[in-house]
Protein backbone atom coordinates (compact mmCIF):
# COMPACT_ATOMS: atom_id res chain seq x y z
CA UNK A 1 0.00 0.00 0.00
CA UNK A 2 1.06 3.70 -0.75
CA UNK A 3 1.19 6.30 1.94
CA UNK A 4 1.54 9.89 0.50
CA UNK A 5 4.57 11.65 2.11
CA UNK A 6 4.23 14.81 4.74
CA UNK A 7 5.43 16.99 1.96
CA UNK A 8 2.31 15.97 -0.36
CA UNK A 9 0.08 16.40 2.69
CA UNK A 10 1.05 19.66 3.70
CA UNK A 11 1.02 20.87 0.16
CA UNK A 12 -3.20 20.19 -0.15
CA UNK A 13 -3.77 22.36 3.21
CA UNK A 14 -5.25 25.78 3.31
CA UNK A 15 -3.77 28.44 5.48
CA UNK A 16 -5.22 30.04 8.76
CA UNK A 17 -5.33 33.29 6.67
CA UNK A 18 -7.25 31.48 4.32
CA UNK A 19 -9.66 29.83 6.67
CA UNK A 20 -10.00 33.65 8.03
CA UNK A 21 -11.06 35.39 5.09
CA UNK A 22 -13.50 32.46 3.89
CA UNK A 23 -15.40 33.20 7.71
CA UNK A 24 -14.91 37.65 7.18
CA UNK A 25 -16.25 36.83 3.18
CA UNK A 26 -19.28 34.41 4.71
CA UNK A 27 -19.92 37.18 7.42
CA UNK A 28 -20.37 39.88 4.94
CA UNK A 29 -22.18 38.09 2.67
CA UNK A 30 -24.80 36.85 5.44
CA UNK A 31 -25.42 40.47 6.86
CA UNK A 32 -25.31 42.02 3.34
CA UNK A 33 -28.25 39.24 2.45
CA UNK A 34 -30.26 39.82 6.01
CA UNK A 35 -30.00 43.95 4.87
CA UNK A 36 -31.39 43.23 1.55
CA UNK A 37 -34.09 41.58 3.15
CA UNK A 38 -34.63 44.10 5.63
CA UNK A 39 -35.17 47.10 3.37
CA UNK A 40 -37.11 44.79 0.91
CA UNK A 41 -39.21 43.45 3.89
CA UNK A 42 -39.61 47.29 4.92
CA UNK A 43 -40.21 48.74 1.54
CA UNK A 44 -42.60 45.77 0.87
CA UNK A 45 -44.70 46.53 4.30
CA UNK A 46 -44.74 50.40 3.50
CA UNK A 47 -45.71 49.54 0.25
CA UNK A 48 -48.62 47.55 1.19
CA UNK A 49 -50.18 50.09 3.25
CA UNK A 50 -49.47 52.52 0.48
CA UNK A 51 -51.54 50.41 -2.37
CA UNK A 52 -54.54 49.67 0.83
CA UNK A 53 -54.97 53.55 1.18
CA UNK A 54 -54.92 54.19 -2.43
CA UNK A 55 -57.10 51.12 -3.10
CA UNK A 56 -59.37 52.60 -0.18
CA UNK A 57 -59.39 56.24 -1.46
CA UNK A 58 -59.67 55.11 -5.02
CA UNK A 59 -62.75 52.51 -3.90
CA UNK A 60 -64.36 55.60 -1.85
CA UNK A 61 -64.28 58.13 -5.14
CA UNK A 62 -65.56 55.40 -7.36
CA UNK A 63 -68.54 55.09 -4.27
CA UNK A 64 -68.93 58.92 -4.55
CA UNK A 65 -69.10 59.10 -8.38
CA UNK A 66 -71.46 56.72 -8.22
CA UNK A 67 -73.46 58.48 -6.04
CA UNK A 68 -73.56 61.48 -7.63
CA UNK A 69 -74.54 59.69 -10.99
CA UNK A 70 -77.58 57.84 -8.93
CA UNK A 71 -78.78 61.98 -8.46
CA UNK A 72 -78.15 62.93 -11.91
CA UNK A 73 -79.74 59.88 -13.19
CA UNK A 74 -82.73 60.99 -10.06
CA UNK A 75 -82.82 64.65 -11.57
CA UNK A 76 -83.87 63.26 -15.14
CA UNK A 77 -85.86 60.86 -14.15
CA UNK A 78 -88.06 63.04 -12.32
CA UNK A 79 -87.85 65.65 -15.27
CA UNK A 80 -89.04 62.84 -17.68
CA UNK A 81 -92.25 61.61 -15.58
CA UNK A 82 -92.79 65.08 -15.73
CA UNK A 83 -92.60 65.60 -19.24
CA UNK A 84 -94.64 62.14 -19.93
CA UNK A 85 -97.16 63.50 -17.11
CA UNK A 86 -98.12 66.12 -19.52
CA UNK A 87 -97.88 64.69 -22.36
CA UNK A 88 -100.25 61.88 -21.48
CA UNK A 89 -102.85 65.20 -20.67
CA UNK A 90 -102.15 66.46 -24.39
CA UNK A 91 -103.02 62.78 -25.79
CA UNK A 92 -106.02 62.78 -23.50
CA UNK A 93 -107.18 66.10 -24.67
CA UNK A 94 -106.27 65.09 -28.43
CA UNK A 95 -108.27 62.33 -28.23
CA UNK A 96 -111.30 64.37 -27.18
CA UNK A 97 -110.95 65.94 -29.86
CA UNK A 98 -110.32 63.09 -31.94
CA UNK A 99 -113.81 61.69 -30.75
CA UNK A 100 -115.61 65.13 -32.11
CA UNK A 101 -114.12 64.71 -35.57
CA UNK A 102 -114.94 61.54 -35.93
CA UNK A 103 -118.52 62.14 -35.35
CA UNK A 104 -117.95 64.98 -38.03
CA UNK A 105 -115.84 62.28 -39.69
CA UNK A 106 -118.05 60.00 -39.82
CA UNK A 107 -120.23 60.18 -43.11
CA UNK A 108 -117.16 61.03 -44.86
CA UNK A 109 -115.08 57.68 -43.95
CA UNK A 110 -116.85 55.98 -47.02
CA UNK A 111 -115.20 58.29 -49.81
CA UNK A 112 -112.11 59.03 -48.27
CA UNK A 113 -110.63 56.93 -45.23
CA UNK A 114 -112.10 53.72 -47.37
CA UNK A 115 -110.56 54.52 -50.96
CA UNK A 116 -107.42 55.37 -48.78
CA UNK A 117 -107.81 51.95 -47.06
CA UNK A 118 -108.71 49.69 -50.22
CA UNK A 119 -105.80 51.62 -52.52
CA UNK A 120 -102.69 50.43 -49.73
CA UNK A 121 -103.98 46.83 -51.36
CA UNK A 122 -102.56 48.22 -54.36
CA UNK A 123 -99.21 46.03 -55.14
CA UNK A 124 -95.70 46.57 -56.35
CA UNK A 125 -95.66 49.30 -59.18
CA UNK A 126 -99.31 49.91 -58.74
CA UNK A 127 -98.44 51.74 -55.29
CA UNK A 128 -98.13 54.74 -56.78
CA UNK A 129 -98.73 58.35 -55.24
CA UNK A 130 -100.70 59.18 -58.47
CA UNK A 131 -103.50 62.16 -58.72
CA UNK A 132 -105.98 60.26 -56.85
CA UNK A 133 -103.70 59.80 -54.02
CA UNK A 134 -102.54 63.07 -53.93
CA UNK A 135 -106.71 64.83 -54.16
CA UNK A 136 -107.35 62.35 -51.43
CA UNK A 137 -104.90 63.56 -48.97
CA UNK A 138 -104.65 67.16 -50.01
CA UNK A 139 -104.67 69.08 -46.48
CA UNK A 140 -105.41 72.74 -47.85
CA UNK A 141 -108.93 71.53 -49.04
CA UNK A 142 -110.60 68.22 -46.93
CA UNK A 143 -111.17 68.35 -43.59
CA UNK A 144 -110.88 64.47 -43.69
CA UNK A 145 -107.43 64.76 -44.54
CA UNK A 146 -107.57 67.40 -41.39
CA UNK A 147 -107.92 64.44 -39.36
CA UNK A 148 -105.29 62.55 -40.85
CA UNK A 149 -103.24 65.00 -40.26
CA UNK A 150 -104.37 64.91 -36.58
CA UNK A 151 -104.00 61.36 -36.42
CA UNK A 152 -100.53 61.65 -37.77
CA UNK A 153 -100.26 64.55 -34.71
CA UNK A 154 -101.39 61.83 -32.48
CA UNK A 155 -99.20 59.27 -33.49
CA UNK A 156 -96.13 61.63 -32.90
CA UNK A 157 -97.36 62.45 -29.68
CA UNK A 158 -97.29 59.20 -29.13
CA UNK A 159 -94.51 58.29 -30.29
CA UNK A 160 -92.89 60.83 -28.40
CA UNK A 161 -94.16 59.47 -25.20
CA UNK A 162 -92.96 55.90 -25.95
CA UNK A 163 -89.24 57.73 -26.76
CA UNK A 164 -89.67 59.41 -23.14
CA UNK A 165 -91.14 55.88 -21.50
CA UNK A 166 -88.05 53.92 -23.33
CA UNK A 167 -85.64 56.33 -21.63
CA UNK A 168 -87.33 56.38 -18.36
CA UNK A 169 -87.29 52.50 -18.45
CA UNK A 170 -83.66 52.76 -19.11
CA UNK A 171 -82.33 55.21 -16.36
CA UNK A 172 -84.67 53.12 -14.04
CA UNK A 173 -82.52 50.19 -15.28
CA UNK A 174 -79.26 52.09 -15.19
CA UNK A 175 -80.21 53.39 -11.58
CA UNK A 176 -81.14 49.98 -10.30
CA UNK A 177 -77.75 48.69 -11.38
CA UNK A 178 -75.74 51.76 -9.96
CA UNK A 179 -77.36 51.54 -6.66
CA UNK A 180 -76.56 48.11 -6.56
CA UNK A 181 -72.86 49.25 -7.51
CA UNK A 182 -72.96 52.06 -5.29
CA UNK A 183 -73.63 49.36 -2.01
CA UNK A 184 -71.52 46.73 -2.86
CA UNK A 185 -68.51 46.44 0.02
CA UNK A 186 -65.00 44.30 -0.07
CA UNK A 187 -67.24 41.76 2.13
CA UNK A 188 -70.69 41.69 -0.27
CA UNK A 189 -71.58 38.35 -1.51
CA UNK A 190 -71.43 38.09 -5.63
CA UNK A 191 -68.20 39.99 -6.37
CA UNK A 192 -66.30 38.23 -8.49
CA UNK A 193 -63.25 38.46 -10.85
CA UNK A 194 -64.05 39.39 -14.38
CA UNK A 195 -60.72 38.94 -16.15
CA UNK A 196 -59.85 41.79 -18.74
CA UNK A 197 -63.05 43.87 -18.32
CA UNK A 198 -61.27 46.90 -17.70
CA UNK A 199 -59.52 46.36 -21.75
CA UNK A 200 -63.28 46.30 -22.57
CA UNK A 201 -65.16 49.28 -23.52
CA UNK A 202 -69.33 48.98 -24.37
CA UNK A 203 -70.27 52.61 -23.88
CA UNK A 204 -71.71 54.57 -26.13
CA UNK A 205 -72.57 57.41 -24.69
CA UNK A 206 -70.37 59.79 -22.72
CA UNK A 207 -71.48 62.18 -19.67
CA UNK A 208 -72.57 65.30 -22.16
CA UNK A 209 -74.19 63.38 -24.56
CA UNK A 210 -76.10 61.07 -22.27
CA UNK A 211 -77.43 63.81 -20.89
CA UNK A 212 -78.13 65.86 -23.98
CA UNK A 213 -79.96 62.68 -25.03
CA UNK A 214 -82.57 62.70 -22.52
CA UNK A 215 -82.78 66.65 -23.00
CA UNK A 216 -83.56 66.25 -26.48
CA UNK A 217 -86.36 63.85 -26.46
CA UNK A 218 -87.74 66.05 -23.48
CA UNK A 219 -87.59 69.10 -25.91
CA UNK A 220 -88.93 67.07 -28.60
CA UNK A 221 -91.91 65.72 -26.68
CA UNK A 222 -92.38 69.28 -25.49
CA UNK A 223 -92.27 70.42 -29.46
CA UNK A 224 -94.52 67.48 -30.16
CA UNK A 225 -97.27 68.75 -27.81
CA UNK A 226 -96.80 72.33 -29.00
CA UNK A 227 -97.51 71.07 -32.38
CA UNK A 228 -100.43 69.29 -31.10
CA UNK A 229 -101.98 72.30 -29.17
CA UNK A 230 -101.95 74.34 -32.19
CA UNK A 231 -103.65 71.52 -34.04
CA UNK A 232 -106.39 71.17 -31.70
CA UNK A 233 -107.40 75.19 -32.18
CA UNK A 234 -107.05 75.01 -36.22
CA UNK A 235 -109.18 72.01 -35.88
CA UNK A 236 -111.83 74.07 -34.26
CA UNK A 237 -112.05 76.66 -36.43
CA UNK A 238 -111.81 73.53 -39.22
CA UNK A 239 -114.99 72.45 -38.57
CA UNK A 240 -116.82 75.31 -39.15
CA UNK A 241 -115.09 76.21 -42.45
CA UNK A 242 -114.74 73.25 -44.56
CA UNK A 243 -117.59 71.86 -45.56
CA UNK A 244 -117.87 73.56 -49.13
CA UNK A 245 -114.00 72.86 -49.33
CA UNK A 246 -114.87 68.92 -48.86
CA UNK A 247 -117.46 69.43 -51.78
CA UNK A 248 -115.63 70.56 -54.06
CA UNK A 249 -112.80 67.73 -53.12
CA UNK A 250 -115.34 64.95 -53.28
CA UNK A 251 -115.89 66.42 -57.06
CA UNK A 252 -111.99 66.87 -58.00
CA UNK A 253 -110.97 62.88 -56.32
CA UNK A 254 -114.17 61.66 -58.48
CA UNK A 255 -112.58 63.13 -61.39
CA UNK A 256 -109.31 62.04 -60.83
CA UNK A 257 -110.37 58.39 -59.89
CA UNK A 258 -112.48 58.30 -63.55
CA UNK A 259 -109.11 59.50 -65.34
CA UNK A 260 -106.59 56.77 -63.18
CA UNK A 261 -109.31 54.15 -64.00
CA UNK A 262 -108.84 54.97 -67.76
CA UNK A 263 -105.53 54.81 -67.90
CA UNK A 264 -105.25 51.63 -65.84
CA UNK A 265 -107.59 50.09 -68.24
CA UNK A 266 -105.46 50.79 -71.19
CA UNK A 267 -102.71 49.64 -69.18
CA UNK A 268 -103.90 46.07 -68.55
CA UNK A 269 -105.13 45.77 -72.41
CA UNK A 270 -101.58 46.73 -73.58
CA UNK A 271 -100.39 44.62 -71.42
CA UNK A 272 -102.42 41.50 -72.21
CA UNK A 273 -101.50 42.48 -76.26
CA UNK A 274 -97.56 41.88 -75.33
CA UNK A 275 -98.51 38.80 -73.20
CA UNK A 276 -100.11 37.17 -76.32
CA UNK A 277 -97.34 38.40 -78.43
CA UNK A 278 -94.75 36.71 -75.56
CA UNK A 279 -96.62 33.42 -75.67
CA UNK A 280 -96.72 33.18 -79.13
CA UNK A 281 -92.86 33.59 -79.00
CA UNK A 282 -92.32 31.11 -76.46
CA UNK A 283 -94.56 28.61 -78.48
CA UNK A 284 -92.21 28.90 -81.58
CA UNK A 285 -88.88 29.19 -79.67
CA UNK A 286 -90.07 25.83 -78.18
CA UNK A 287 -90.66 24.56 -81.57
CA UNK A 288 -87.40 25.87 -82.15
CA UNK A 289 -85.39 24.08 -79.53
CA UNK A 290 -87.23 20.70 -80.80
CA UNK A 291 -85.97 21.29 -84.13
CA UNK A 292 -82.48 21.66 -82.90
CA UNK A 293 -82.27 18.49 -80.70
CA UNK A 294 -83.76 16.54 -83.29
CA UNK A 295 -80.61 17.78 -85.85
CA UNK A 296 -78.28 17.06 -83.07
CA UNK A 297 -79.73 13.49 -82.86
CA UNK A 298 -80.02 13.45 -86.53
CA UNK A 299 -75.75 14.19 -86.79
CA UNK A 300 -74.82 11.23 -83.94
CA UNK A 301 -75.15 8.02 -86.67
CA UNK A 302 -73.25 9.65 -89.60
CA UNK A 303 -70.60 10.50 -86.73
CA UNK A 304 -70.82 6.51 -85.79
CA UNK A 305 -70.91 5.84 -89.28
CA UNK A 306 -67.83 8.51 -90.00
CA UNK A 307 -65.78 6.99 -86.75
CA UNK A 308 -66.61 3.46 -87.40
CA UNK A 309 -65.09 3.60 -90.66
CA UNK A 310 -62.10 5.07 -89.59
CA UNK A 311 -61.86 2.52 -86.70
CA UNK A 312 -61.60 -0.15 -89.50
CA UNK A 313 -59.45 0.93 -91.64
CA UNK A 314 -57.15 1.70 -88.99
CA UNK A 315 -56.81 -2.34 -88.92
CA UNK A 316 -55.78 -2.62 -92.40
CA UNK A 317 -52.55 -4.77 -92.62
CA UNK A 318 -48.83 -3.38 -93.45
CA UNK A 319 -48.51 -1.05 -95.66
CA UNK A 320 -52.34 -1.48 -96.45
CA UNK A 321 -52.55 0.89 -93.73
CA UNK A 322 -52.40 3.74 -96.32
CA UNK A 323 -53.61 7.77 -95.04
CA UNK A 324 -54.90 8.02 -98.89
CA UNK A 325 -58.00 9.99 -99.69
CA UNK A 326 -60.49 8.15 -97.99
CA UNK A 327 -59.18 8.21 -94.78
CA UNK A 328 -58.65 12.46 -95.49
CA UNK A 329 -62.32 12.80 -96.45
CA UNK A 330 -63.39 10.80 -93.29
CA UNK A 331 -61.03 12.60 -90.76
CA UNK A 332 -62.68 15.99 -92.47
CA UNK A 333 -66.28 14.13 -92.28
CA UNK A 334 -65.45 13.38 -88.71
CA UNK A 335 -64.56 16.98 -87.76
CA UNK A 336 -67.09 18.60 -89.64
CA UNK A 337 -70.04 16.80 -88.28
CA UNK A 338 -68.18 17.19 -84.49
CA UNK A 339 -68.14 21.11 -85.35
CA UNK A 340 -71.68 21.11 -86.84
CA UNK A 341 -72.94 19.02 -83.50
CA UNK A 342 -70.94 21.85 -80.89
CA UNK A 343 -72.37 24.64 -83.10
CA UNK A 344 -75.98 23.57 -82.77
CA UNK A 345 -75.23 22.64 -79.15
CA UNK A 346 -74.14 26.47 -79.11
CA UNK A 347 -77.63 27.64 -80.79
CA UNK A 348 -79.56 24.84 -78.73
CA UNK A 349 -78.19 26.69 -75.40
CA UNK A 350 -78.66 30.17 -76.84
CA UNK A 351 -82.56 29.38 -77.79
CA UNK A 352 -83.11 27.48 -74.02
CA UNK A 353 -81.54 30.95 -72.70
CA UNK A 354 -84.08 32.54 -74.92
CA UNK A 355 -86.61 30.97 -73.86
CA UNK A 356 -85.84 30.81 -70.44
CA UNK A 357 -86.16 35.00 -71.11
CA UNK A 358 -89.29 34.81 -72.24
CA UNK A 359 -90.63 32.87 -69.68
CA UNK A 360 -89.13 35.18 -67.22
CA UNK A 361 -90.96 37.80 -69.21
CA UNK A 362 -94.40 36.00 -69.32
CA UNK A 363 -94.60 35.91 -65.66
CA UNK A 364 -93.10 39.17 -65.44
CA UNK A 365 -96.63 40.67 -67.56
CA UNK A 366 -98.76 38.30 -65.45
CA UNK A 367 -97.62 39.00 -62.68
CA UNK A 368 -97.70 42.87 -63.80
CA UNK A 369 -101.72 41.83 -64.85
CA UNK A 370 -102.74 40.94 -61.81
CA UNK A 371 -101.42 43.89 -59.97
CA UNK A 372 -103.08 45.62 -62.80
CA UNK A 373 -106.26 43.80 -62.15
CA UNK A 374 -105.92 43.94 -58.42
CA UNK A 375 -105.54 47.97 -58.73
CA UNK A 376 -108.80 48.44 -61.30
CA UNK A 377 -111.04 46.26 -58.97
CA UNK A 378 -109.64 48.86 -55.99
CA UNK A 379 -110.36 51.74 -57.85
CA UNK A 380 -113.38 51.24 -59.56
CA UNK A 381 -115.19 48.82 -57.63
CA UNK A 382 -114.10 49.30 -53.87
CA UNK A 383 -113.07 53.18 -54.56
CA UNK A 384 -116.00 54.19 -56.56
CA UNK A 385 -118.43 52.25 -54.96
CA UNK A 386 -118.50 53.64 -51.62
CA UNK A 387 -118.23 57.34 -53.45
CA UNK A 388 -122.19 57.35 -54.43
CA UNK A 389 -123.13 59.40 -52.12
CA UNK A 390 -121.93 62.61 -49.95
CA UNK A 391 -123.18 63.91 -46.52
CA UNK A 392 -124.94 66.99 -45.50
CA UNK A 393 -123.62 70.03 -44.48
CA UNK A 394 -124.66 69.68 -40.54
CA UNK A 395 -122.76 66.17 -40.19
CA UNK A 396 -119.55 67.24 -42.09
CA UNK A 397 -119.45 69.90 -39.14
CA UNK A 398 -119.83 67.17 -36.14
CA UNK A 399 -122.84 68.30 -35.65
CA UNK A 400 -124.85 65.35 -35.53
Amino acid sequence: MFYPSNRTALSTRYMPEDWFKSNRSNYRESESSRNSAERLRRDTIRMIQDKDQMTRRTQDTTSKNIGERLNDISFWRSELNHEIDNMVTEISALTDVKRRLERALAETEGPLQECLFHREKRMSIDLVHDDVEKDLIKVSISEAVHVILFIIILRSNRAAQHELERDLSDKVTAQRIDDRCHHLRNTSDGISYYRGIDRMDPSISLPDSWSKFTDDNILHSQSERAASHKLRDEIEILLNATSNEMWDQFNSVNVSFTNRIAEMADTKNNLQTHLAKTLQEIFQTEMLIEALKKAIRDKENPLKVAQTRLEERSRRPNVELCRDNPHHRLVTEVREIEDTIHKLRERLMEAENTLQTLVKTKVALEHDLSIKANSLFLDQEKCMGTRKSFPSTPRLVGYT
